[in-house]
């Protein structure tokens, strides 16, 4: 019998893509979202959807029978979280507390929590590895608030949690929407347009970019191979490009002749990320998607399926 996969936050641009790998291997998945940031084209029909909130006590009845809990359900913009902090907080920290305690509850096998690299925010060591963190922003308090919760529970129930810090994940259906779009689905589409890209700060930003598809194989390590039992994984590169420097990728690819367009910088968010890989090349795992392949891409993404139904 196929095993039954929890993901959370499934309408969002990360887990619908994890949802269709799972999918794929013939895993059986139960998608949740309360559709508040993604949306419903981004989930396959093969999905088992539920419309709910993470933060409803009810919601444990959507994890019966699982095998497992994929949770990537939050409240992800820097911008929101800012104005909203306390809404930050009841939907990253109370949200995967519920979960966790329906997981516990229910005896569920693995626990897999969605972090992030915003962890990281006050280091300035890099590359950055899992055991030294220092949040800053709402943000990464309200993440980091979330991954203690999991932490406790390791500890007090013996759950089997694993936490994922993701860094600069980019590729098809990443969320275009916001007020403040990720930087390579904003660029593409703005310069497809005709219409200059939009630069906060320097642009001399480092990030390190990682292609969906290779944190998806990362997800599967995660899921499928138990020396990832309890530990942090970052999901990163090792390598780090500049905003100024994507920007001129893909330039070179689409030939527009637009010139960015500088504002202001953004508060609160770190001048450099660049992860240390090395456990998770210890579960046998490698990023195999180099940058200008995963531009290539979701240009084609972007070209096919946004801009055509636009």
């Amino acid at each position: 019998m196929a095993k039954r996969i929890v993901v959370t936050g499934v309408a969002g641009f990360v887990a619908s893509n994890l949802a269709r790998h799972l999918l794929d291997r013939g895993y059986l998945v139960i998608g949740i979202d309360n559709l508040s940031a993604g949306t419903l084209e981004n989930v396959d029909p093969r999905v088992e959807f539920h419309r709910a909130d993470i933060c409803d006590p009810s919601i444990r009845t959507l994890l019966t029978g699982a095998d497992a809990v994929f949770h990537l359900a939050a409240k992800s913009s820097l911008t929101d979280c800012l104005e909203k902090p306390l809404e930050a907080a009841r939907i990253n920290v109370l949200g995967t507390l519920n979960l966790l305690e329906a997981s516990r509850q229910l005896k569920i096998g693995k626990f897999i929590y969605a972090d992030t690299s915003a962890e990281y925010e006050g280091i300035t060591e890099f590359p950055t590895r899992e055991d030294k963190i220092k949040p800053i922003g709402v943000y990464a308090a309200s993440k980091h608030g979330g991954a203690a919760f999991c932490d406790s529970y390791r500890e007090l129930y013996g759950m089997n949690i694993t936490i994922m810090r993701y860094f600069n994940v980019y590729g098809p259906a990443q969320d275009w929407r916001r007020v403040i779009p990720p930087v390579m689905s904003s660029f593409i589409i703005r310069m497809l347009r005709g219409e200059r890209p939009v630069i906060y700060g320097s642009g001399e930003k480092r990030r390190d970019f990682i292609y969906v598809d290779d944190v998806n194989d990362l997800h599967m390590a995660v899921l499928e191979n138990p020396k990832s039992n309890g530990r942090v994984f970052n999901a990163g590169t090792g390598t780090n490009f500049s905003v100024n420097e994507v920007y001129r990728m893909i330039e070179e690819l689409l030939g527009t002749g637009l010139k960015p367009i500088y504002k202001p910088d953004l508060p609160g968010e770190a001048q450099i990320t660049l992860a240390d890989t090395t456990a998770a090349r210890e579960l046998g795992w490698s990023p195999k998607v180099e940058i200008r392949d995963g531009l290539l891409r979701t240009i084609q993404y972007i070209q096919e399926r946004v801009l055509k139904a636009a």
